[in-house]
């Protein structure tokens, strides 16, 4: 029975219907619970929503931990001690507590838990486990962590230079270096709010050369995630026509 729940509440690869039913009723209970964050009043309609969503988020969360140690490497017992803080575990909780004062106003200090009401859209992340693309994405941003954080500290080491260069070029422009550093950042990301910005012939041509290199440096990043992925997908492609191969 524990084997047959584990198989539906996991991601399903397309081959389980039950899994794959699963894995879309439970998306759609994900956007249903993000209504009510959409209005800023709270009505009848919205608590019962939350009640009846979060109810099933305890549901999906007490048949993980109960079926933690089937898809696990580790003993039975560490396995169960371990779950609760697994990234997924705890963002699955963290989505859950907030609400937990509108289930039971009798407890006082779960009210406090009603300040974090905003945490809830934390349950956006829960489409994690039910999306196999975005699972896809995720080992590709796993497999290529090295050179992601190569490309990560290269940024931060150029948006640091271009606010140290810009802070003192021009010094009554900025007043701190967090405002330099503020407008490093949004001219990498070509975001340009311009409620800062350089006056001087030296620091607009400071500007102008950290705006062509920084676009390059973003492009980095999108260019190796998207090389990963389709390798990913070239990969799984193969593995699905090996195993059809293997049945016939």
């Amino acid at each position: 029975m524990r084997k047959r729940i584990f198989s539906i509440i996991e991601a399903s690869d397309g081959k389980d219907v039950w899994s794959s039913i699963y894995d879309a009723f439970m998306m759609v209970v994900i956007i249903i619970s993000l209504l009510p964050l959409n209005f800023k009043e709270e009505t009848d309609f919205f608590v019962l929503t939350d009640k009846i969503t979060t109810a099933i988020f305890i549901i999906d969360y007490i048949l993980r931990w109960m079926t933690a140690d089937l898809g696990s490497k580790n003993h039975p017992v560490i396995a169960f001690l371990r779950y609760p803080f697994t990234p997924m575990a705890i963002i699955d909780l963290v989505s859950i507590l907030p609400s937990l004062s509108i289930l039971n106003r009798g407890f006082k200090m779960l009210r406090v838990l009603r300040m974090f009401r905003a945490m809830r859209v934390l349950r956006v992340f829960k489409f994690v486990r039910y999306s196999k693309n975005i699972q896809i994405i995720l080992n590709v941003i796993k497999r290529s962590r090295k050179p992601l954080l190569t490309v990560g500290v290269l940024a931060l080491g150029y948006i640091y230079f271009s606010a140290l260069v810009l802070f003192n070029v021009e010094p009554d422009t900025f007043d701190t270096i967090y405002d330099a550093i503020y407008w490093a950042v949004v001219s990498l990301t070509t975001v340009g709010y311009g409620d800062i910005y350089p006056v001087s012939a030296i620091g607009r041509s400071m500007a102008m050369l950290s705006s062509i290199l920084g676009i390059a440096v973003v492009a980095l990043p999108a260019g190796i995630i998207t090389a990963g992925y389709m390798k990913e997908l070239e990969e799984r492609t193969n593995d699905d026509a090996d195993m059809e191969e293997e049945e016939e």
